[in-house]
């Protein structure tokens, strides 16, 4: 058998156990942020439940890419390639959307933290 014949057997199985860990860690994410959405008080400007579910997210799109890179070398035909290279495109657009927004969760989160230690120091400081 040629490694060409071997590969066509194997990746399939791969990339399915690999987009497997990848829903694994989107639904681990959904409870997890699920949870700390609860223990907020259900309130809808917490950041902690959306950055936790960003990051789940932007993890699990790394297993997806890493699958679709996999099933690249089964392609033989130009409208595979093109298929895939739109599925790689989107994917990679959203990759970098959802760091995107927890880099600027995570600013937010700093200036308002910073916003409540400056009042602290200016409250201790009038008494």
């Amino acid at each position: 058998m040629d490694l060409h014949g071997l590969l066509v057997q194997i990746i399939p199985n791969l990339a399915a156990i690999i987009e497997l860990i990848g829903v694994v860690v989107v639904v681990y994410g959904v409870i997890r942020s699920l949870y700390l959405f609860i223990f907020s008080g259900g309130n809808l400007m917490a950041s902690d439940p959306k950055l936790d579910l960003a990051k789940a997210l932007a993890y699990s799109l790394e297993f997806k890419l890493a699958a679709e890179i996999l099933k690249s070398v089964m392609i033989q035909t130009l409208d595979e390639f093109i298929i895939l290279a739109a599925i790689v495109v989107l994917r990679v657009i959203l990759t970098f959307v959802i760091h995107w927004e927890i880099e600027s969760s995570e600013k937010s989160d700093l200036v308002h933290r910073l916003d409540e230690v400056e009042g602290n120091e200016k409250n201790n400081a009038n008494r």
